[in-house]
């Protein structure tokens, strides 16, 4: 896909790998629609030229008229990036259900609704893809991580979704794209829902992928029609977990106790 003049709609734009997308698409001359709850952090991104929609991917008004109106300024949408997410570090005897439901509702379901509002719009394109669907994954939805249960248990619903969706609209020529970051510096564990991710993680965070590598590789796979994209490469070794599933539990569940014993 060429990027250029391509009618772009991201969520989740204000901050962290939202906004470094927009920037690096912006920057290849993509057009561009930016939603996000903050207001105030979405004016600070991109150009003049960019559409902002201050909104909830939650609220079905929000995400209908962030489609609506990136479809009455520009005249299409080529390309649906759902990044909107939020993490949620509890254990599940102690997580709150009322939690969960939020993080599914902004993890999974607000990600299916933007779907089924872009697709009539998609479908009108032409071209090989007509469209492209990008769904913000994470290595988590590879790899469970204990500490982090209802995060991967809602980034594995959102891949499955993925994986079943690019086989249904193969044939209509709509591609779609599941990126799977791993750890990024950016806000992410500051907004979780509730709780913090063990300590040891916290001290590995200088470790981490910056946000601006995840937009690069967001970008080329668009050129390139992936499929997947995973960031930093070496995630690639999550995708093998069912092959080395013993070691790496393990390694995961001794990590675990040793957070959950202040360690």
């Amino acid at each position: 896909m060429q990027i250029r003049d391509k009618v772009i709609l991201i969520t989740g734009a204000s901050g962290g790998i939202g906004a470094a997308c927009a920037r690096e698409l912006e920057r290849r001359g993509a057009r561009l629609t930016l939603m996000a709850r903050n207001g105030e952090a979405l004016a600070k991104v991109c150009g003049p030229d960019v559409l902002r929609i201050q909104g909830d991917v939650t609220n079905e008004d929000d995400r209908r008229r962030a489609v609506e109106e990136t479809v009455a300024r520009f005249g299409r949408l080529d390309v649906l990036i759902n990044n909107a997410g939020v993490g949620l570090y509890r254990p599940t005897p102690e997580v709150d259900i009322d939690a969960v439901r939020q993080l599914f509702e902004l993890n999974l379901f607000g990600a299916l609704r933007m779907v089924q509002l872009a697709l009539p719009h998609l479908r009108q394109n032409t071209g090989d893809p007509r469209g492209v669907i990008v769904n913000m994954g994470s290595i988590a939805g590879m790899l469970p991580l204990p500490w982090f249960t209802m995060y991967s248990a809602s980034k594995w619903a959102l891949m499955g979704f993925n994986e079943a969706l690019r086989i249904e609209l193969k044939h209509e020529r709509i591609g779609v794209m599941l990126m799977c970051p791993g750890y990024v510096k950016s806000g992410f564990q500051d907004n979780a829902l509730s709780g913090r991710p063990p300590d040891r993680l916290w001290r590995m965070k200088r470790f981490a992928t910056d946000v601006d590598a995840v937009a690069l590789a967001l970008a080329r796979g668009l050129e390139r029609n992936r499929k997947r994209v995973i960031v930093p490469r070496l995630g690639w070794l999550a995708a093998w977990r069912n092959v080395f599933s013993w070691p790496i539990d393990a390694i995961l569940a001794h990590l675990n106790e040793r957070h959950r014993h202040g360690e």
